[in-house]
């Protein structure tokens, strides 16, 4: 910080005291000195004033931004919690989840491809969610696992704020769509009456409806609520929860009241009268488990720092938190593709290369939902 120190004498003038950034400052105070020719007037008090809060202005943008600028290096430049076997046994965890995760969403949407009689409304939820899958493996992997081998986070401020802006929007879309596959379910088995009703745009809108949602909250830590930042392991970037202010507070309660506590209890809903209904309790169970495992770990962090002390989080916890959420992106094709006897058919078909054949919509499971078509 600069000391202030001023000998005024009746030659003293403002400019002889001022810097060229000091004299833009106090004109924008002091109207009367905004004329060049008012500069060469000696002092008087008021002037002396002026000065002094020129001083506290300017000291006061040196130490904000060195304090920014401090903060922004320390945040991605500060040592890992992992050491470097650490960083890569999750490195060859991402890798081969991302494999699993690419190929299995892959043969799914070539399953649907190849069969035209799949193309239902219904189905073309599970399509969407695939892209979800495909979107955090084909970005999400990759870049945490180049980080983990690198030790730390590798792509910069502007690669953080990108990174953790599509992992939270393909999350939020899949856990959008997941709660659309809840409620068609419920609609088609529990209450035909609706279900019947349901037309092929009424889907599209719950689609778009949970594109939307994923838009707007992947978004606003970009805009200024809460905010990204890599974690302490300095491998992934995600919402900044060590800077648990009214901001970030805020964000991840609405967050979790909106994108999973709702989608839960609906699923939940759904999903037991479901059961009751057809008398089929195993799946509806294991879609509950296994969409719990991928969310609760995330949402326990982000409640420990919104009202505990972030700087107490486990690191072990910090990196598991994302990665379980990544997880549903290889187990989503299996508890909704592979667990349905007709998609089984159809997968077995094409990689054997058989050629097209018709599918009975009739041996469709009754766990699955509507068979409105989609548009060709």
């Amino acid at each position: 910080m600069r000391s202030f120190h001023v000998r005024i004498s009746p030659e003293t003038t403002v400019s002889s005291v001022l810097t060229n950034q000091a004299e833009n400052i106090i004109r924008e105070h002091n109207p009367a000195l905004r004329s060049p020719r008012n500069l060469l007037q000696p002092l008087s008090a008021h002037t002396v004033y002026d000065l002094f809060l020129v001083y506290i202005i300017m000291c006061d943008e040196e130490m904000t931004a060195g304090f920014l600028n401090a903060s922004a290096e320390n945040v991605y430049d500060e040592k890992s919690a992992f050491s470097q076997t650490e960083h890569n046994i999750v490195a060859v965890y991402l890798i081969t989840a991302g494999v699993v995760s690419l190929s299995s969403n892959i043969v799914v949407l070539l399953m649907f491809v190849k069969f035209r009689e799949l193309r239902t409304a219904t189905n073309a939820i599970i399509i969407n969610l695939a892209f979800t899958d495909i979107g955090v493996a084909g970005i999400g992997y990759p870049m945490s696992a180049a980080s983990d081998l690198h030790g730390s986070w590798k792509f910069g401020y502007m690669g953080c704020q990108i990174y953790a802006a599509l992992n939270i929007f393909f999350g939020m879309a899949s856990i959008g769509l997941l709660t659309v596959v809840a409620i068609d379910r419920y609609l088609t088995i529990c209450r035909p009456d609706v279900g019947q009703k349901l037309s092929a745009l009424s889907y599209t809108l719950l689609i778009v409806a949970a594109w939307m949602n994923a838009v707007f909250w992947s978004a606003m830590p970009i805009i200024g609520w809460a905010g990204y930042a890599p974690d302490p392991t300095g491998a992934t970037c995600t919402i900044n929860w060590r800077n648990n202010d009214a901001s970030f507070v805020s964000y991840t309660m609405t967050v979790i009241i909106v994108n999973f506590i709702i989608p839960l209890s609906v699923m939940f809903y759904c999903y037991y009268n479901v059961s009751v209904t057809v008398k089929r309790f195993k799946m509806s169970i294991i879609m509950i488990v296994m969409f719990l495992a991928a969310w609760s770990p995330y949402s326990i962090v982000c409640l420990w720092a919104s009202f505990g002390d972030p700087k107490k989080i486990p690191a072990p916890m910090a990196i598991i938190a994302p990665l379980f959420a990544k997880s549903s992106t290889f187990y989503n094709p299996c508890i909704y593709v592979i667990a349905n006897k007709k998609f089984r058919r159809a997968i077995t078909g094409m990689l054997r290369c058989q050629t097209r054949q018709r599918m009975n919509i009739s041996n469709q499971l009754p766990m699955t939902a509507s068979s409105v078509p989609l548009n060709p």
